[in-house]
């Protein structure tokens, strides 16, 4: 049975900045920038002046399609190329997965996949696996070190089942992740990456 790194899933988070830094940093980058709004000079109409400058008593105006007037433009609105990325550097996103790692095994939310366990790519396999693990109905994150087509196959009919390569783990999935659980090769592999073995 393998046994855990205590450099990466022994930590002691002293408080949870860097990994809240790390969070956000996933959502903001997720983000995508679809929504547009029209300036007074895209909305069609407002060619006439409504009225006269002066004599009215009324204020002036030049088009209906001021931002001030019903269905006129939008003043400082969406242009739809905002961007909204974080960056975060390598070595603190590293450190932030060693602690979102660490709060899970401190909650006993660590599970090792035993060597003999094969996925044949049969989703009833997977099924078998977790309650084996008593992990029926909880959301798992599964960690690989590859995903090959049996072990794709056997996860992705399995709504509560996500599964991601080893070096692709981020806080965002660790912390909603109700249980998480590696294969010995996949904690090789995170074990090479978070301790800065691999480029």
């Amino acid at each position: 049975m393998a046994t855990l790194n205590k450099d990466i899933f022994g930590l002691t988070v002293e408080n949870h900045e860097l990994v809240k830094l790390a969070y956000d940093a996933y959502l903001a980058n997720s983000r995508s920038s679809h929504a547009k709004t029209l300036k007074r000079g895209e909305v069609s109409g407002g060619g006439k002046k409504p009225w006269k400058q002066k004599g009215t008593g009324r204020a002036r105006f030049g088009s209906t399609r001021n931002p001030i007037w019903r269905h006129g433009g939008v003043a400082f609105g969406r242009t739809g190329e905002e961007n909204f990325t974080k960056k975060i550097s390598r070595s603190a996103k590293q450190l932030a997965v060693r602690q979102a790692l660490s709060m899970k095994n401190a909650d006993k939310a660590i599970f090792i996949l035993a060597a003999d366990v094969k996925l044949t790519g049969k989703t009833k396999d997977a099924v078998k696996v977790l309650k084996d693990m008593k992990l029926e109905g909880k959301n798992v994150l599964a960690v690989a070190a590859e995903k090959t087509p049996e072990v794709l196959r056997s996860t992705n009919n399995l709504a509560n089942v996500k599964l991601v390569r080893a070096t692709y783990l981020n806080v965002f999935d660790i912390l909603n992740a109700d249980a998480i659980v590696f294969s010995e090769a996949a904690l090789k592999a995170t074990e090479k990456w978070l301790m800065g073995e691999e480029k």
